[in-house]
């Protein structure tokens, strides 16, 4: 079997890592000013301030972006666009939603070019982007070391932007900057990374080179997301996590994803709803009929989860994410819609990619029966 794997960012992991960021900033040529895009609660932690001044120190000049909140929309890369003229380079802070508007601002403000321009890979994206570095403070979304860039298009429906030009030159990673992140956030962004790790080491775009990734992503992850998530200051668990996530974004950027993310990017075209949990609602709901597949890279990946084959997988996650509190409910936006309505989101164009990757056929029977199980669910509790 013939490979290729996609290019890896530089990736600095460990406790106090964002102490460097300046120093990184420096070993860039011609940086002079940069745009820091940050989550709101971490720009009113102080955090954005701190590393501000850290820049100032280095004579390094930065503007602030954190206007926005939940997943990216068009009007917030827009808005980040105009913040961004004069910067050299873009530094994202936070969730995944900070990283892919760091990174699809990178593009735009070098080119000038509207986000929806790129939507869908219609056109292809500026070879010349503003520098990156992606510090992500969430362990789920593996943004930062993908080339896949969700947002919310202008009727409210998820698009992405892809290409190696949206990629991270640098990654750092430092869990000291995850220890605040709630409970219930921890084991969305959690499950959400295992999901990645899975799906690519599972789906029909698999191969050798992300499994290596994905298997080590899946080992770190079930070894300590509990820990995680009830011991919130434990430093060690959370940098598995935060190391598995990253390794996971890895593995998707190589092979994507497939059916709970088919699912989760259909939720999300209903009602906002965040990512992790829809992701790890549609993976219960489907994971006993695709581990009936029964193939060789599913029970590897069951072996990397410490069972001994895939038939215990379904057992194993609903048991797991029970310890780790994780209540199957979507919000209570989600009142007005039924199964058809998820239904029809699932079978929309852009979510095709990942219902063909599914290592099993999606038949329409299928589409629907799993709508039914995951809007059967209790809404707004």
């Amino acid at each position: 079997m013939s490979f290729s794997i996609s290019a890896i960012p530089d990736i600095r992991f460990g406790d106090g890592a964002l102490a460097g960021l300046a120093t990184a900033v420096k070993s860039f040529d011609g940086v002079a000013a940069t745009l820091l895009v940050i989550d709101a609660f971490l720009a009113q932690s102080g955090l954005a301030d701190r590393i501000k001044a850290d820049l100032a120190g280095a004579g390094i000049s930065t503007e602030v972006f954190s206007n926005f909140s939940g997943e990216p929309k068009l009007a917030h890369l827009r808005a980040a666009m105009e913040v961004a003229k004069g910067a050299d380079m873009v530094i994202g802070v936070g969730g995944g939603s900070a990283l892919d508007i760091a990174k699809i601002v990178a593009c735009c403000a070098a080119s000038g070019v509207d986000p929806m321009f790129y939507a869908l890979a219609v056109n292809p994206l500026p070879k010349t982007p503003l520098k990156k570095i992606m510090v992500p403070t969430t362990a789920g979304t593996g943004s930062e070391t993908s080339a896949t860039n969700i947002f919310a298009g202008p009727e409210g429906k998820k698009l992405w932007i892809w290409g190696p030009e949206t990629k991270a030159d640098l990654v750092i990673l430092d869990p000291a900057l995850t220890t605040t992140l709630p409970a219930s956030l921890t084991a969305w962004c959690g499950l959400d990374a295992f999901i990645h790790a899975f799906e690519a080491a599972t789906n029909r775009n698999t191969h050798r080179g992300a499994q290596f990734y994905a298997h080590q992503a899946l080992r770190l992850i079930t070894s300590s997301l509990e820990t995680a998530v009830k011991e919130p200051g434990n430093l060690d668990a959370r940098g598995d996590v935060l190391l598995g996530s990253c390794f996971a974004g890895i593995a998707i950027d190589n092979c994507g994803t497939a059916i709970a993310h088919n699912i989760s990017h259909a939720l999300a075209g209903l009602a906002p709803v965040h990512h992790g949990l829809a992701t790890a609602l549609g993976f219960e709901a489907t994971l006993p009929w695709l581990v009936e597949a029964d193939t060789d890279e599913f029970n590897a990946s069951a072996k990397a989860c410490g069972l001994e084959s895939a038939a215990a997988l379904p057992a194993f996650v609903s048991d797991w994410m029970d310890r780790c509190g994780i209540v199957r409910a979507l919000p209570a936006g989600f009142k007005p819609f039924d199964a058809a309505d998820l239904a029809q989101e699932m079978r929309a164009p852009e979510n095709q990619p990942m219902r063909r990757s599914t290592v099993r056929d999606v038949t329409e029977t299928d589409i629907d029966r799993f709508a039914a199980a995951v809007m059967a669910l209790p809404k707004g509790i």
